[in-house]
């Protein structure tokens, strides 16, 4: 029975393609993690992030130079103390029921964010928020504790978007499947692990730069997959308009070793890259009092002692850049300098350390998910040849995720993905009070000069003083080497070459207003 249930699933994914209305412009991908809710409030990662991005709006939003722009809010300003921001609402947006948005819906739904009972995993965009208050129907005023300079970054988030309290209110915790927003699309169905389908906003508030309306397609339908190796050949075949990133099990199939499309897709897909703001790492327990890698030259060696370059071209054909300057990502502008592959250099740090040629060093166990296996492998093998002896221990993500947490893992494989495009998103890894399991300080790093810093820094109005405290921050996590940087992702979309209009940005968003699809 288990092999006849891929061939079920083409063939009820062929039916749902034969019975398509070919006048209408519907947007076809697929979400092998699923979906867990449609609530904005517990827009946590990408696989809800990307509906809700369709659903809902909030006062600001980023364009794909990762700048602020304006949303329902069509003009801000903020104080010169920089505590202070006034923002002047569109008086001509509509909730999907027809109710139009003013500024208490904004105190709403924000209040609704911090609320405990809610237990939103957005609230932490508020702790340094004194209050929020609608000054009357178009004027709504939030005031730090702090200056904040990422803050306007912060509030383009899914979490901050508008929802009315009155469906809230009625469906209660149901409204995670009966959501209500303002975006460029409204909720049409869902049958959970099936389908998801979004239908146009005909009274969409944005226009674009011709004055047209938006959205131009018609609907949006969200098929869940689970097997990807299926999803590439539904792609393939035409079932589905959009593909993101790809699976080790195809990778060689589609691109060459240096990444680029092999000759038989070329003709037929087009594929966007741009870098993305996702950095992939190694961490260290710095609190492990047990461990050899509290050693800050053991940590070093391990830092210079392996070839990313040759890693990412033969294990990941060149997608991503080599994990070569600090922590904060290229995306971002980083220029701090990292580690590159020195291996005469690796052996005299092990030295100094009392472990000549890796004699007398115990074992070292590297904690991983099966996803990042081949990368561990090859680490291990390199470090290997300097005499260090590494276990390599594949774990459940859940279950990895616990141990680090939980402090329980001397070395780790992790990635951080921005919530917001501002080194200060990366940097708050090594800030002491951000500490796990409370926090993201999953290493347990502790610097007082590093947190003066970053104190510094947070409250910086100057972004000439803020980036140069950026780039000592980073030089300091690089000295110090609590973690050993991988390599900066890249995002690649797949479309076919009927497809126009999707942009790409290093946030990897999913905006589909622009996207128009011919007929084949």
């Amino acid at each position: 029975m288990k092999r006849l249930l891929p061939l079920l699933l083409l063939l009820m994914l062929a039916a749902c393609s034969h019975h398509r209305h070919e006048d209408k412009q519907i947007f076809r991908y697929n979400e092998s993690a699923g979906i867990a809710t449609l609530d904005p409030a517990f827009a946590k990662d990408q696989s809800i992030i990307w509906p809700c991005r369709q659903l809902y709006n909030g006062l600001v939003q980023l364009d794909t130079a990762m700048q602020v722009q304006p949303s329902l809010a069509k003009r801000w300003t903020v104080s010169d103390d920089g505590l202070t921001y006034t923002f002047t609402l569109r008086d001509d947006v509509r909730f999907h029921n027809g109710r139009r948005v003013v500024a208490d819906d904004f105190e709403y739904s924000f209040g609704r964010i911090i609320d405990p009972s809610v237990a939103s995993p957005g609230a932490w965009i508020f702790s340094g928020v004194e209050s929020f208050k609608a000054l009357d129907d178009t004027t709504f005023s939030i005031r730090l504790k702090a200056p904040f300079a990422p803050f306007l970054s912060q509030l383009s988030m899914v979490y901050c978007s508008v929802v009315p309290r009155e469906e809230v209110e009625r469906y209660g915790k149901d409204f995670r499947k009966h959501p209500c927003g303002t975006g460029p699309f409204h909720f049409q169905y869902w049958k959970e692990g099936v389908k998801l389908v979004l239908r146009k906003n005909e009274d969409y508030f944005e226009r674009d730069e011709q004055g047209s309306p938006m959205p131009y397609l018609d609907a949006v339908a969200v098929t869940f997959i689970i097997d990807r190796q299926t999803v590439f050949l539904e792609f393939v075949k035409g079932n589905l308009d959009f593909m993101n990133s790809l699976d080790a099990s195809y990778k060689d199939e589609i691109l060459t070793l240096d990444g680029k499309l092999k000759e038989k897709y070329a003709s037929r897909i087009d594929m966007e890259s741009t870098p993305y703001l996702n950095t992939e790492y190694l961490g260290f327990n710095m609190e492990d009092a047990d461990s050899p890698l509290r050693d800050k030259r053991i940590r070093q060696a391990i830092n210079c002692g392996f070839d990313r370059r040759k890693m990412m071209r033969y294990l990941r054909n060149n997608i991503g850049t080599p994990g070569v300057n600090g922590f904060v990502p290229v995306g971002l502008g980083s220029t701090t300098k990292g580690y590159e592959y020195n291996p005469e250099q690796a052996k005299r740090l092990l030295a100094e350390a009392g472990y000549t040629d890796g004699k007398g060093l115990p074992r070292l166990k590297l904690s991983t998910t099966s996803n990042y296996l081949d990368l561990c492998k090859y680490i291990q093998q390199q470090l290997g040849l300097l005499g260090m002896d590494i276990q390599v221990d594949v774990n459940p993500p859940a279950a990895l995720r616990e141990q680090i947490a939980q402090g329980k893992s001397s070395w780790f494989r992790g990635s951080w993905i921005a919530d917001y495009p501002d080194a200060e998103n990366y940097l708050s890894l090594f800030y002491s009070p951000n500490r796990a399991p409370a926090g993201p300080n999953y290493t347990r790093f502790l610097s007082k000069k590093y947190d003066r810093l970053y104190t510094e820094a947070r409250s910086c109005t100057d972004p000439a003083r803020r980036e140069m405290l950026y780039h000592t921050m980073d030089s300091l996590v690089m000295d110090e080497a609590p973690v050993v940087v991988l390599y900066y992702d890249q995002i690649l979309h797949f479309t076919h070459k009927n497809v126009h209009g999707l942009r790409t940005d290093a946030m990897n968003t999913l905006d589909l207003r622009r996207v128009k699809i011919d007929k084949k």
